[in-house]
């Protein structure tokens, strides 16, 4: 199992706003810090703004913020808003044409280490995840 790079950004993106508190951050200051695209990190943070996990302020001072604390989103929830698709093989999809999916004793377990995956994600939130700014390489706000 490979989760896509969308969810790799979007943690990066959450555990930088949650260094930074109450500071408004930019996307340009987040993919200079983490060396990735901007474009991507956008698109990142667009979506987790429409599921609710960050707070985007317009204007010439605007940038972005979480939009709960971080003790309250955990990771399960975040990956299940992120990332699209969990048919871990071909039977799990809509499009299944495996002519074995009726007797085959795969997807049981395959099932049930998707949902230990999930489950051991739920056990953990934001705020486990949290860094200090010099972590980073910024500066403390002053």
């Amino acid at each position: 199992m490979r989760l896509t790079s969308f969810f790799d950004y979007t943690l990066r993106l959450l555990m930088y706003a949650a260094t930074h508190g109450d500071r408004l951050i930019t996307i340009e200051e987040t993919a200079s810090v983490y060396g990735i695209s901007r474009t991507h990190l956008m698109k990142v943070a667009n979506q987790l703004t429409r599921a609710g996990y960050l707070k985007a302020v317009r204007g010439r001072s605007g940038g972005l913020m979480l939009a709960k604390r971080p003790n309250r989103i955990k990771l399960g929830d975040v990956l299940c808003a992120t990332e699209p698709d969990f048919a871990l093989v071909e039977c799990f999809s809509s499009n299944n044409r495996c002519p074995i999916t009726s007797s085959c004793r795969l997807r049981a377990p395959l099932r049930e280490a998707l949902n230990a995956f999930t489950t051991t994600l739920d056990r953990y939130t934001l705020a486990d995840l949290i860094l200090s700014p010099k972590d980073f390489g910024v500066p403390p706000a002053a």
